[in-house]
């Protein structure tokens, strides 16, 4: 007889996590409104009715991966904040370029995102969204504000308006690339990008002129 080294739980555990990857999967290839619980049922190998032993909707699934996406990214931005060099500047690009590779590797993430914010009124994965979006901000002030502190920065940069622009910079990066169907065009195009934003966020050096 063979031993089953899995409890109840752990096996519940995981296909959870092989439906949400699933889920995430066919999301980098057409609409997430459009795949069913049936879609995802056949990319896992189980019966549609199997699915809901695992999770209570089709909703809950979303929001499943939406708490796995929030923690991955923010654990990977922090990552790259802290490993980076003291300098505030190099973890500001550091944390830039670990969001590109993020979404390159996950391209069905932006397309749930993008498609539930497009949704009228307020629902359980938009709120979700928006406390990934909080962190995020939270995260970005944090190192422009020690960037700040360093003297990296103008005196005169808005912070707020400096995270506003990085995350658009990013947002704009993953909206061409979804429009050109090439995701990974991202990663070349990055460091370009930040290059220009940095640019305008630095103090610049003073050259000092001699006597004419």
């Amino acid at each position: 007889m063979e031993v089953q080294d899995k409890t109840p739980k752990q096996r519940t555990e995981v296909r959870q996590a092989s439906l949400m990857e699933a889920a995430l999967l066919l999301a980098a290839q057409r609409s997430p409104a459009d795949i069913t619980t049936a879609d995802l049922a056949r990319a896992v190998g189980i019966s549609q009715g199997a699915v809901f032993r695992h999770f209570a909707s089709k909703e809950a699934i979303w929001l499943a991966v939406l708490d796995w996406v929030a923690g991955t990214l923010m654990t990977r931005l922090q990552s790259a904040a802290a490993n980076a060099d003291r300098a505030a500047l190099p973890a500001l690009r550091a944390v830039f370029l670990a969001h590109v590779d993020f979404v390159t590797r996950y391209p069905g993430v932006p397309r749930l995102i993008f498609q539930e914010l497009q949704r009228p009124g307020d629902t359980a994965l938009k709120s979700r969204v928006r406390e990934l979006m909080q962190r995020y901000r939270q995260l970005l002030l944090a190192v422009l504000q020690h960037a700040k502190t360093q003297q990296a920065l103008r005196p005169d940069v808005d912070l707020q308006a400096a995270a506003v622009l990085f995350i658009g910079s990013v947002q704009g990066l993953v909206m061409q690339a979804l429009l050109a169907d090439d995701v990974h065009a991202m990663a070349a195009q990055a460091p370009g990008v930040f290059a220009i934003l940095q640019q305008g966020l630095q103090c610049q050096p003073i050259e000092f002129q001699g006597n004419s």
